[in-house]
């Protein structure tokens, strides 16, 4: 049995933070602004396999009130969704995501994001993709005032 889910989040920029986007720094000169390292593709990509696991939210499990995930590493948060997932029984088949962003360019980086997203998820790299597209200067993301993502992911039974 397939199960399918889809996320999306959002992040403005700020200062004096590093750019975090699938898990690694990108060389940018501001970072988004968020209660963890406010990681738009992670957060997409949780939302997505919590949505095909019936399980709601990243806000339901990690909420912006405890203190504890402060700055947190989004990849941590996406390892406990993989245990939970597991313990559900469930095991990820395949992500498929996007980042909405004019600025800065990701195909120097989504070879590394794909690498680190499938060690987490324990998939192939083939069983990630990303993909990046720009707003064509409209909206919040054209502007540069942010960051959009959004991911689809199927999860499997493991038995």
């Amino acid at each position: 049995m397939f199960k399918v889910g889809i996320g999306y989040d959002v992040h403005r920029f700020g200062a004096g933070r590093p750019l975090i986007l699938g898990g690694i720094e990108i060389d940018y000169p501001r970072g988004l602004l968020g209660h963890s390292d406010a990681d738009v593709l992670i957060h997409a990509i949780i939302d997505a396999l919590l949505g095909a696991a019936g399980e709601g939210d990243i806000g339901k499990y990690f909420p912006d009130t405890d203190k504890s995930l402060k700055d947190i590493s989004s990849l941590k948060l996406l390892e406990r969704v993989v245990v939970a997932l597991n313990k559900k029984g469930l095991c990820v088949q395949q992500v498929d995501t996007v980042i909405i962003a004019e600025k800065p360019k990701i195909a120097p980086y989504a070879e590394k994001m794909r690498s680190r997203i499938a060690e987490i998820l324990n998939v192939t790299k083939e069983a990630v993709n990303i993909k990046a597209t720009t707003t064509e200067g409209m909206c919040f993301t054209g502007r540069g005032e942010g960051i959009a993502a959004q991911a689809v992911a199927v999860v499997s039974s493991l038995y």
